[in-house]
């Protein structure tokens, strides 16, 4: 077991799973709209609606969504940090079913006018899970970069994603497939060992098929 498994992330507190991981989510989110947040609509669920405002969950949030890590020491500040980028936001009560606890409903648009839904679990510790992306399952930990492609689901769209990035080099450390239903929706998740090249992540962009792609790097 590694020490910090014990003793914890390092953070601006009060909480792991209430402060630090509400902020892994909104970086993690961030990350996978590649581009500044200029409008967010954030739920919260359970224990995060119930005791967020003492725990700063609510400020937690929008730091991430800015940008900031668990340890910057700006977070307690967060509100005032997104009126001084533009960064709009409104705060409520999220309307979900069966979710973990300490969850998160965002629905985000970008500068570019670029939109994502994400629902994301804090989960103790600072670990996290993505556990839906547009509405589509996902289960992504934010730990690797991770390639994520909204599809339609037609033959052939798998082994297409995969072809290109293993011509690049690229080693799929874990893949999930999930689709709302047989020829509809569906969505590509490949945790990655190496950066994906943006000239990689054009060419699938370019597929036949392929609705949006959303990449999380891990490079600052």
């Amino acid at each position: 077991m590694n020490i910090f498994d014990i003793i914890g992330p390092v953070m601006v507190g009060p909480s792991s799973s209430h402060t630090a991981g509400a902020v892994r989510i909104g970086y993690v989110s961030r990350k996978l709209m590649g581009e500044e947040i200029v409008r967010a609509e954030i739920g919260l669920y359970g224990s995060f609606l119930m005791t967020g405002k003492g725990h700063g969950t609510t400020k937690a949030v929008v730091a991430g969504l800015l940008g900031m890590q668990p340890d910057d020491e700006r977070i307690p500040d967060a509100f005032t940090q997104a009126e001084k980028t533009g960064l709009h936001f409104h705060i409520g009560e999220a309307k979900l079913k069966d979710a973990h606890p300490n969850s998160v409903a965002l629905k985000l648009v970008g500068k570019s006018g670029k939109t994502l839904e994400i629902i994301g679990e804090s989960l103790g510790g600072s670990i996290i899970n993505i556990a839906k992306i547009d509405g589509l399952s996902a289960n992504v930990s934010g730990d690797y970069p991770t390639l994520i492609c909204s599809n339609t689901d037609i033959p052939g769209m798998v082994a297409k994603v995969s072809t290109i990035l293993a011509v690049s080099n690229i080693n799929i450390a874990n893949l999930q497939l999930y689709r709302s239903s047989r020829g509809k929706n569906s969505v590509f998740i490949a945790e990655c060992d190496q950066e994906i090249p943006a000239a990689t992540l054009n060419e699938i962009e370019n597929l036949s098929g392929i609705v949006k792609v959303s990449y999380l790097s891990l490079e600052e």
